[in-house]
């Protein structure tokens, strides 16, 4: 996951400075230039380190915060504070026109960064929100550009409006808000053709664009694991064409994340959202006081309630809660909860939103939790019958070598998986809080009413 090993870094500097009753200057100094080297090896623009380092620094070393109850605590609340100003303070979103006046909203950036895919996650948002969006197929350069936009637009039950690879993109772009004017539709977004490299051609496209349609919003899509070739990216479009706002994509890989960190800096531009996977539902909307958080540690744990009441199902939930209430926890539960982690990216991506979760901890549970485990226990459960599924039957050894044939496992994983079922069901009779409404209230309150199988 992005930013693992600088949240891992940062971290440990952190410790560090915890442990310590009182805080000289050169402890400050010493800890920042950890922090600077750490901000460095993630990709983060030197500039930007340089200037970060400085403000944190300035802050920090005052009387006030070198004699206060917590200064370690103290120093770690000012790099949150300065963390979240790089990246922007406040929340951004992409700027739409009231009622039923036409939004158009230009996608560009450079092929490789998903841009096609990205234009119709952004498309299902708007949509989400009671827009009527309109894609439009732009990009007459890329082979299967146009099918692949159709597809997706589809999959997000939103209309795609084509003329095929023989027309100029700007004279589809001018005949697509025509068609958005007469059929009602009250957003339009262009999704053009990228290239291999930025040339004068495909800026010169563009900009033939923004001259003769009302383009209201200009979003650039770059992949954040090319680190600062992003930065540059957005800084050359800034300067050519000019644009409203970025979207990050790739930011669930291996990335070291210094993109994110860097782009509202150096091009004055917003984080709109962020990808974080291949799914048309893995767009999140970036706010930057929750990125500093997971990035130094702190989790993120709003993020994670609203992917609760966005993808778990309330009725399920509340069924869940009623049968844990009464001691009453299945096999199919135990199913179902897996159903639900997966709905909101698996348990790697939960537990990445958590407090103190990243770095070597994310790889052990990585390690512990795949996807095959999770499929074998799957193929365990499906083997029983629906009696031994409720519950009702105990499992003797023939019925656990039955079910270990039918499952093409081991009797041993078989045995496992009805302990950490055992366990599992006590923990949640010690749990019920953890379902329905909790102190947040709300559809799904607490986490969402997930439960996690291992």
């Amino acid at each position: 996951m992005a930013f693992d090993s600088l949240s891992e870094k940062l971290q440990n500097v952190f410790k560090n400075l915890r442990r310590k009753g009182r805080l000289t200057e050169e402890d400050v100094k010493a800890a920042l230039k950890e922090v600077k080297l750490a901000l460095l090896e993630a990709d983060v623009n030197f500039k930007v380190v340089k200037n970060f380092v400085k403000s944190v620094q300035e802050r920090a070393v005052g009387s006030d915060v070198m004699n206060g109850l917590n200064p370690g605590q103290m120093v770690i609340k000012i790099v949150n504070e300065e963390m979240v100003k790089l990246m922007g303070s406040e929340t951004t979103e992409i700027a739409l026109k009231p009622g039923i006046a036409i939004t158009v909203i230009m996608m560009a950036g450079l092929q490789g960064a998903g841009k096609t895919t990205t234009t119709a996650k952004i498309a299902g948002k708007l949509k989400q929100k009671g827009k009527k969006p309109l894609l439009a197929a732009c990009d007459v350069y890329r082979p299967a550009a146009i099918a692949q936009l159709q597809t997706n637009g589809e999959k997000q039950g939103v209309e795609v409006f084509s003329m095929g690879d023989s027309h100029k993109p700007v004279n589809i772009a001018k005949a697509a808000v025509e068609h958005a004017s007469k059929n009602g539709f009250n957003v339009v977004i262009l999704d053009t053709a990228g290239r291999l490299h930025i040339d004068e051609e495909m800026m010169d496209e563009l900009i033939e664009i923004k001259e003769q349609v009302d383009v209201s919003q200009t979003i650039l899509v770059v992949d954040s694991m090319t680190g600062q070739d992003a930065v540059n990216v957005a800084s050359t479009f800034e300067e050519k064409i000019g644009i409203d706002g970025v979207v990050l994509t790739k930011l669930d890989g291996d990335t070291r994340g210094g993109a994110a960190l860097s782009i509202r800096a150096v091009t004055g531009k917003p984080i709109l959202y962020i990808g974080m996977g291949e799914k048309l539902s893995d767009l999140e909307q970036f706010y930057p006081d929750r990125m500093a958080s997971r990035i130094l540690g702190m989790g993120d744990v709003l993020t994670l309630i609203e992917k609760a009441q966005e993808d778990l199902d309330e009725t399920k939930a509340a069924e869940m809660e009623k049968r844990l209430r009464k001691a009453q926890f299945t096999f199919d539960d135990y199913l179902e909860s897996m159903n639900q982690m997966k709905k909101m990216g698996g348990l790697t991506s939960i537990l990445s939103m958590m407090p103190g979760m990243g770095g070597s901890q994310m790889k052990q549970i990585e390690d512990a939790v795949d996807e095959k485990k999770m499929a074998r226990i799957e193929a365990m459960i499906y083997s029983m019958t629906a009696r031994e599924r409720s519950g009702q039957d105990g499992l003797s050894p023939s019925r656990k070598r039955r079910i270990a044939n039918g499952a093409g496992v081991d009797i041993s994983d078989v045995n496992r998986l009805v302990k950490q079922f055992d366990q599992m069901k006590k923990m949640m009779k010690q749990m019920p809080g953890m379902m329905g409404k909790g102190k947040r209230g709300g559809k799904f309150g607490g986490l969402g009413g997930m439960k996690f199988p291992f």
